[in-house]
């Protein structure tokens, strides 16, 4: 390796993408392909780092497989950057099994994170806990351990595990510093607010408030003092130790959520046909549908809480005099979660948003087309290139909003 690739491998380890640029802008040997790819991603322009590192691993064949390998993981990490989900993980794994094979374990690592923040990313946060644990930190150089500290702070505050996600945090910010790479320090700040912003708003007696996210998991997880929580961010009814799903039965989460509001009053028929059902004007069909909704309702909640009739309606009787709360979203939207996920100040694809959320990729397009009609979101390019970006939605963290399952007990 001559001095120039030396030099600019050495400019780009410093986070000086410019100083690389300067010494092989004009090179197009395969060394030189790679670092101005690296140069170019660290500068913003994705795209024409992904085609720079896909020449140069081209240009350095089979015969020298580490180097491909390398301009593989760095063609991942690149797509990565781009929300590019649907880049084949399959790929990345080869590589990552040629760079260990081959002795680069730094270069292995670094792959190794790349899978699993990808898999945070789409909310295999069990999977990505455990490929996380076949890592050891302390042999990495302060900016992949700063890499890796902000992984496992992002899989703590999704497991809503606080105090886990702060010492991360502040293992991250200490090798941010020593890696002197102001990229990385501002995403390490970025992402200690996040525990500092409202994560979601607690009703209760006609009243609301922001909460923290560590104020979110004192009351999910606390028995003290006694709560019954309609968590309507993960769409459950909850208290410390039980939890009973409603996600995929949504009116009977409606039902629930309409009598957490209400209580410790009721909640008349009417508005519990129209908040379950959307129903204007209620015939004997509808009470009919809503006695019989109740009755589920009742036999859902049996373990927490059961269902009264009152004069004019439904109320909630929480059992051994307990408290009920409901837990909302920071912001009611309707397609909450797509925005969640552009929230980042990235560009996503249609494709990437609906691996992520595990939905169609037509349902997503219809999310993002009403986003883009209210102005929430915006789109550029055109075809397979077309991507959408929204500013970060301030004031709040979107921790809530991504999918990943609470704790249960």
């Amino acid at each position: 390796m001559d001095s120039l690739i030396t030099a600019a491998a050495r400019a780009l380890a410093t986070g000086d993408p410019l100083g690389a640029l300067n010494r092989v802008a004009l090179r197009d040997d395969p060394p030189a392909l790679a670092l101005r790819g690296i140069a170019m991603a660290q500068l913003g322009d994705l795209a024409r780092a992904k085609a720079l590192l896909r020449r140069a691993g081209r240009a350095f064949g089979t015969r020298e497989a580490v180097a491909r390998a390398r301009c593989i993981v760095a063609e991942a990490e690149v797509a990565l950057a781009s929300r590019d989900l649907g880049w084949p993980p399959k790929a990345l794994d080869a590589a990552r099994a040629v760079l260990e094979a081959q002795g680069d374990r730094l270069n292995a690592a670094h792959a190794r994170l790349l899978a699993v923040r990808r898999l945070v990313l789409i909310g295999r946060i069990d999977e990505a806990g455990q490929a996380l644990a076949g890592l050891d930190p302390s042999s990495l150089p302060p900016p992949w351990r700063a890499v890796h500290e902000l992984v496992v702070a992002g899989i703590a505050m999704r497991r809503l595990r606080t105090a886990p996600a702060r010492e991360a945090l502040a293992r991250a910010g200490q090798a941010a510093r020593q890696a002197r790479i102001p990229a990385l320090a501002a995403e390490v700040e970025s992402a200690s607010r996040m525990l500092q912003e409202p994560a979601a708003r607690l009703i209760a007696r006609g009243s609301e408030r922001p909460l923290r996210l560590h104020e979110v998991e004192a009351l999910l997880e606390s028995p003290v003092p006694p709560t019954l929580v309609v968590d309507a961010c993960r769409h459950a009814v909850r208290e410390a130790g039980t939890a009973v799903p409603l996600a995929r039965r949504p009116v009977l989460f409606a039902l629930a959520r309409a009598l957490g509001e209400a209580w410790p009053g009721d909640v008349p028929r009417g508005v519990l046909l129209q908040r379950a059902f959307g129903a204007k004007f209620a015939d004997e069909s509808h009470r009919a549908r809503l006695r019989v909704e109740i009755g589920r309702l009742r036999a859902a909640l049996k373990p927490l809480a059961g269902v009264a009739a009152t004069a004019r309606g439904f109320a909630l009787v929480p059992r051994d005099g307990r408290e009920v709360v409901v837990l909302a979203r920071p912001v009611e939207e309707r397609h909450a979660a797509v925005l969640a996920f552009l929230a980042d100040g990235e560009a996503w694809s249609s494709s990437a948003l609906a691996l992520a959320l595990g939905a169609s990729q037509r349902t997503v397009q219809r999310a993002l087309d009403a986003l883009g009609e209210d102005g929430k979101v915006q789109a550029f390019g055109h075809g397979r290139a077309r991507r959408w970006v929204t500013p970060p939605l301030p004031g709040f963290t979107t921790a809530l909003l991504l999918p990943a399952p609470l704790p249960e007990g």
